[in-house]
């Protein structure tokens, strides 16, 4: 089960208890990766939350890994990473893992059952519940002591379930005094507190600023990066311990103990492993009377006798019956999707060289750590061995919001919030559905379903229906007062679909049609290119409209409509007039028109206003307003 699926030690699905247990798995070795996947991050147009997810994700950090010997103990010691190797001073207790063999070597005969239970009750957990920076923490001491490199201190050897086996070595040394989840952990195990860097009142909470080295011996008045740096020399100097780059990423577990999946292709002999020729590929599963996972756990293929023994260069074998995890597909998938009925090769590189990378991906956040890693490392791994083309498979990626229930809560059968497309479909038409779902919002937020919205892009379809089949405006003529509208709509819709504002370029077609209903005459030209422009919101109308234009061909395969700068310019403008700062008229003028003019203009409009009231100033900022003092 994944960490996700584990709640309070039980599964999500059915609430059965989870044990966690050691075993033999296939893996990938995506942390040989992991700077590759953190530098492409830099060459491509995603949104920066996601890049920081995954660089989260893979945790690079520089530090030192430093040895710690058992007290009383002749051969037995531990490694620890850190990445503050200068607080060493500070260390005063250390914490294992529980699931680390070498607990059960250190651990005193008063201890082993304080021991034992606690690792039953750590098993039952997801890594997700034990590293919860919020919980209680909990503990329990072995009843052995660590030396500290540095001082030849004695320090006690503590488990707890927020070391994690798979993160680091599964040790770390603990400095309270500068590690809030340190410092809760001594304070409640009454574990001494030294302070080692200057600030803070450790009296009260852990000190996690930056300060120069206090109670440090050779670091004694050093900031952090000095420190740093000598105690690694320090450390390898002296055999300790020595610089080292560490990462979250663990390997990617690749087997699953599941039917469905592909199978594994690797077969047993007596003394080795060997991978199937690639002639005896694809591996087919075979088909089972029952294909339940056994009780002791082990894949439904254990069942498949007849498939499992088989002979491999003249010698019997066994196949893994593990089979490879969904992502094994949905990791490479676009790059079959460029030649799918090849039977040679996964696909041509000639057609690989033309379509990658994808030039835009729209899918869900929740997939940056899992499919979205994957795929960048499944794409590297191809170019570096000179299958695909490029390194990144994704030029470009935007996340879309989700769509709400009325309530604004996430839709659920449970809530009663669910809006069911096809029931929309039926009563407002596909067209209707596609339009209020891309005027809802921007696409990367989530929205609240509103039964008016979709009401109003109904309406909306329904006005553009009725412009073009009954207001019998569309004419080979032209109209000077949609000429700039028109360009300017072109203009605004193309950027906006470019820029997925998909909202706005709607907002834009709503203003151009009603502007159009107030004319007598809708040129042909501009009609046509209107539908283009609607065309890829609501391709159902537009298709029938463009047949209503006199066209037998799909208006899917036309030529995008172009839009003249020029006459996007505006030459004239609204004058506002103010009395005294109060607006009383406004009046056209044209760019540029010369002050003599619109003083003209504006006395024709404003003598009448006058009241016998005398104007005492006029003041013209151009192109801006015309301000009269009267009194």
């Amino acid at each position: 089960m994944s960490n996700d699926e584990v709640i309070n030690g039980k599964s999500e699905r059915g609430g059965f208890p989870v044990i966690r247990k050691n075993m033999k798995q296939w893996v990938l070795d995506i942390p040989k990766y992991a700077d590759i996947l953190l530098d492409g991050l830099e060459d491509i147009d995603w949104p920066e939350s996601t890049k920081e997810i995954q660089r989260n994700w893979i945790g690079r950090s520089e530090g030192a890994e430093v040895k710690f010997k058992i007290a009383n103990s002749s051969n037995l010691e531990f490694t620890v990473f850190t990445t503050r190797p200068d607080t060493l001073f500070g260390a005063t207790y250390c914490v294992l893992a529980p699931e680390l063999d070498l607990i059960n070597k250190i651990t005193t005969s008063e201890q082993k059952q304080a021991v034992e239970n606690y690792k039953k009750l750590t098993a039952s957990k997801s890594d997700l519940e034990r590293t919860e920076l919020n919980k209680d923490k909990t503990g329990v001491f072995t009843g052995s002591y660590a030396i500290n490199p540095v001082n030849n201190k004695q320090i006690p050897i503590w488990i707890s379930d927020y070391v994690l086996s798979t993160y680091g070595t599964g040790c770390i040394m603990a400095v309270p005094a500068h590690d809030q989840r340190d410092y809760e952990f001594a304070s409640k195990f009454g574990i001494e507190i030294i302070p080692v860097l200057e600030g803070g009142d450790i009296s009260k909470e852990a000190f996690v600023g930056d300060g120069l080295h206090i109670n440090s011996n050779f670091l004694n008045g050093l900031n952090k990066e000095d420190g740093i740096q000598k105690m690694i020399s320090w450390l390898e100097e002296n055999k300790i311990g020595t610089k080292k780059v560490n990462y979250k990423l663990r390997e990617w577990i690749f087997a699953r103990q599941r039917y469905w999946g592909e199978p594994i292709p690797i077969v047993y002999l007596d003394d080795e492993m060997k991978a199937l020729q690639d002639s005896e590929l694809p591996l087919v599963l075979p088909e089972l009377e029952d294909y339940a996972p056994s009780k002791s756990g082990a894949s439904p293929l254990d069942k498949a006798t007849n498939w499992i023994y088989t002979t491999f260069e003249g010698k019997t074998a066994k196949r893994e019956t593990s089979t490879m995890p969904g992502s094994a597909g949905s990791s490479w998938y676009f790059l079959r999707y460029i030649d799918p009925k090849n039977d040679n090769e996964f696909a041509n590189k000639k057609l690989l060289e033309y379509w990658m990378p994808v030039d835009l991906y729209v899918g869900g956040p929740e997939h940056a750590v899992g499919h979205l890693l994957y795929s960048r490392f499944w794409n590297n791994y191809l170019y570096n061995k000179g299958y695909v083309p490029v390194k990144e498979p994704f030029s470009k990626l935007r996340h879309q919001g989700m769509i709400l229930g009325t309530n604004g809560e996430k839709m659920s059968k449970s809530k009663g919030n669910v809006i069911n497309p096809d029931d929309m479909v039926k009563q407002y038409g596909a067209d209707s559905l596609r339009v209020y779902e891309m005027f809802m919002g921007p696409i990367d937020s989530a929205k609240p379903w509103d039964p008016n919205g979709i009401d109003g892009s109904k309406k909306f379809l329904d006005r553009v229906w009725r412009l073009y089949t009954e207001s019998n405006k569309i004419s080979d003529k032209p109209n000077k007062n949609l000429e700039r509208l028109y360009h300017y709509t072109v203009k605004k819709v193309t950027n906006d679909y470019e820029t997925m504002n998909f909202n706005t370029a709607i907002s834009q077609m709503m203003i151009f049609v009603n502007k159009t209903y107030k004319e007598t005459v809708f040129p042909k030209e501009y009609a046509e290119g209107f539908l283009k422009l609607l065309n890829p919101v609501a391709p159902h109308i537009t298709e029938e409209l463009w047949n209503v234009l006199g066209h037998n061909n799909t208006i899917s395969y036309e030529k995008w409509p172009e839009y003249d700068e020029e006459k996007i310019i505006e030459n004239t403008i609204t004058l506002p007039i103010q009395f005294n700062g109060k607006l009383k008229a406004t009046i056209e003028i044209n760019l540029g028109e010369e002050e003599d003019s619109i003083k003209e203009k504006v006395h024709n409009a404003i003598d009448s206003k006058l009241d016998g009231k005398t104007i005492v100033k006029e003041i013209y900022v151009k192109n801006k307003i015309y301000n009269i003092v009267v009194k």
